[in-house]
């Protein structure tokens, strides 16, 4: 596994060939189980909630196509059409417009980001560029000329071999986490295929609530002293 690191302005690559089973990479990249789908949010996608397809488990990370089973039905003639053919719902996302893409991402907890793997679209269509900002919910594309955490430079990968190593003591708790793509290599539109996302999960402490029952009525022989001065001087 090739591990890049981008950042500030400035580049730094490290190299690791682990000897780690898929079944072990597996678990590294769990915490799209974390992830809070029903708030998820994919800016300038071009069909609506398929950002949501990109964070998938691992050993699904090169699946591109999803295949159901559809319904049966009453109609004959819709029978003939469409009878024993299974419904396949593309498991990318694409952007509409232009090549940005804009991932808000919030956690079910605190998440220690340690790496991110991106497997992008063909040819010109994989993002060239990444932005990730710490904490910042909702963020829409007038937010993103805000300084990124980090930024990486992306290489092409389409099988998921090229890994991005975060500044762990600048991506600790992080409870929401949003990933910009501005450009791609020329494309018109940008297609990611798989954001995988390695780190630490914990369970965010829930704060006490302390009620405190306060006196219904004042009662004057205690605070004779004070409610008598402080009425009693004239303001000038």
């Amino acid at each position: 596994m090739s591990k890049h690191g981008h950042g500030g302005g400035s580049c730094g690559h490290s190299h690791s060939h682990d000897d780690i089973s898929d079944a072990e990479r597996g678990n590294q990249f769990s915490l799209y189980l974390k992830i809070d789908l029903e708030r998820l949010q994919c800016l300038n996608e071009s069909v609506d909630g398929s950002g949501k397809n990109v964070f998938k488990p691992w050993d699904k990370k090169l699946d591109v196509e999803k295949f159901k089973q559809l319904p049966k039905v009453e109609s004959s003639l819709a029978a003939l059409l469409i009878v024993g053919i299974a419904f396949c719902s593309f498991q990318f996302v694409e952007s509409d417009c232009d090549e940005e893409l804009l991932f808000n991402i919030p956690f079910t907890g605190n998440v220690k980001l340690k790496g991110i793997i991106i497997i992008g679209g063909e040819d010109d269509y994989h993002p060239s560029l990444m932005k990730l900002y710490k904490n910042r919910p909702n963020m829409s594309f007038d937010d993103t000329g805000a300084e990124p955490d980090q930024e990486f430079e992306l290489q092409p990968d389409r099988s998921g071999i090229l890994e991005y190593t975060t500044r762990v003591v600048r991506f600790n708790q992080v409870n929401h986490l949003s990933i910009y793509f501005p450009q791609n290599f020329g494309a018109e539109t940008t297609k990611i295929y798989y954001i995988g996302l390695r780190g630490d999960f914990s369970e965010a402490h829930r704060q006490e609530v302390t009620i405190t029952t306060y006196e219904a009525r004042a009662n004057p022989a205690d605070h004779k002293t004070d409610l008598f001065d402080s009425v009693g001087h004239q303001i000038s």
